[in-house]
């Protein structure tokens, strides 16, 4: 009977400590689980809220890029217009001033008196 009791006793006792590390590991894989569930989530958030910046910003250079496009635009087409009126006004004062000189004939061209060369005294 003392043998039996010993091995009822011993039996238990496994049984006791194997339901514990069971329930242990349970513990350990419900925790795991959980805490991969939380990184997972997280990392979900942390998409979306990247999706959403990206498309922010995206939408924010794509304005900017038109509004770049616009305004170098108008810059063009003004610097064009200044350009085309200046030409305009330096053509009508060179006309005017064509029209006034009067025309040498080749009889009354200058001539330099002085050679261009350099004279001795000059080294």
């Amino acid at each position: 009977m003392k043998i039996t009791i010993l091995t009822i006793t011993l039996v238990a006792a496994a049984a006791v400590v194997s339901f514990g590390q069971e329930g242990a590991l349970e513990d350990v894989k419900h925790g795991a689980k959980k805490a991969g569930e939380t990184v997972k989530n997280g990392l979900e958030t942390a998409g979306k809220k990247t999706k959403e910046a990206v498309e922010t910003v995206g939408e924010k250079t794509k304005e900017t890029a038109k509004t770049v496009g616009r305004k170098t635009k108008e810059t063009a087409e003004t610097v064009g217009q200044k350009t085309k009126d200046s030409a305009k006004t330096v053509h009508r004062k060179s006309k005017t001033t064509s029209e006034k000189a009067s025309p040498e004939t080749s009889g009354q061209q200058s001539i330099n008196p002085a050679p261009n060369t350099p004279s001795p005294n000059d080294r």
